[in-house]
């Protein structure tokens, strides 16, 4: 993406010195991207952001004086930018999220060349998605989702069925908003999320303190059971297999499907294999097509699909193919799929 014929200006935020530079020479010659400047901590990034007004930033979780994730809830409300985050392995990634970031990406414990390589390629890939981010509308639409009431908590079963639930880009906290508005006699639900490896299972015990229900980082063998949600490992695709009346959760390391592991495509299609109208799948916010054929061969078997609308979404590129393609159901914004699913499975069930 180039803004008004201009690259892209990006802020590199770290108080490594080693990490501020790995970051630049990601985009070296690069010809959509040009480094507006660096900072050590965030009062020299405040200050480089008003007087270089950069069109995205990248910002490290762990700095003296200030942590990233203060300065993120200080900066936001009054100078709202895209930012992603660059973290080691802590937990607090998913309060950047929630507090306005686009995205986060694990920062690298060790620097061996393939490693840094991989790394640089992730820093260009998360940087072009976040610069294209209208951060001001994606607030707005966060913010509502967080004010909409509760689902109600119906006085029928809802215990046969299953949902699965994909997402990317912007997932972690769309998926949030929608979980905590579920009761805790939900059909089982299994979710993958792109993410790093073991991030996955801290975001499984969030949500676990979060939700009504029990979530966990789903393990090989774990059967599906009502009010449960399983979440895929971030290094590991996710099947369902039905061996009798159970739903059985397998996991495997394999080659990319759609540009990741885990895939959303390789858990919907799956599940699709059994669908019928007690089965529901959801595709939420994110880049590419991931989820998107899978979620069609659900719906052609039968299953109720919802897919997030483009207004509430960070990236609108999942839900916009499975849309395009006949795989959606219904559409809706993310403050309103809560009430879209639970109204479909006490219809169901009336």
């Amino acid at each position: 993406m180039v803004v008004n014929n201009r690259k892209i200006k990006l802020l590199i935020v770290d108080d490594s010195a080693f990490f501020r530079t790995a970051i630049a020479d990601a985009f070296t010659n690069h010809p959509k991207v040009a480094i507006a400047g660096t900072a050590k901590d965030p009062y020299e990034a405040r200050d480089k952001i008003l007087a270089l007004k950069p069109d995205v930033m990248t910002l490290d979780i762990e700095m003296p004086r200030m942590s990233g994730l203060e300065f993120l809830k200080i900066l936001m409300p009054q100078h709202p930018l895209p930012v992603v985050m660059v973290s080691s392995l802590d937990g607090a990634v998913f309060d950047a999220m929630r507090a306005g970031a686009v995205d986060f990406i694990e920062k690298p414990s060790a620097t061996s060349g393939e490693i840094m390589a991989s790394f640089s390629r992730e820093v260009e890939e998360k940087v072009l998605v976040a610069a294209g981010v209208d951060v001001k509308a994606k607030r707005a639409a966060a913010a509502m989702a967080a004010r909409s009431k509760l689902a109600a908590v119906p006085g029928i079963s809802l215990r046969a069925g299953l949902i699965a639930l994909g997402a990317s880009t912007g997932g972690t906290e769309a998926t949030s908003t929608i979980l905590r508005r579920l009761p805790a006699n939900i059909p089982g639900m299994v979710i993958t999320q792109h993410m790093p490896p073991v991030f996955t299972k801290m975001y499984a015990q969030r949500l676990d303190k979060e939700c009504a229900f029990s979530v966990k980082e789903a393990e090989e063998n774990d059967i599906v059971k009502p009010g449960h949600a399983y979440i895929a490992p971030g290094d590991r695709h996710l099947q369902i297999i039905k061996r009798g009346t159970d739903m059985v959760i397998h996991l495997w390391q394999g080659e990319k499907v759609n540009g990741h592991c885990p895939s959303v495509d390789v858990m919907f299609q799956s599940v699709a294999k059994f669908a019928d109208r007690n089965t529901v799948g959801i595709i939420l916010t994110g880049m590419g097509a991931d989820g998107a054929q899978g979620l069609l061969e659900m719906k052609e078997k039968g299953a109720y699909t919802i897919g997030q609308d483009e207004a509430s979404c960070v990236v609108y590129g999942m839900p916009m193919v499975a849309k395009r393609m006949g795989a959606v159901t219904t559409q809706a914004p993310l403050d309103q799929i809560a009430d879209a699913l639970m109204n479909y499975l006490t219809k169901r069930q009336a």
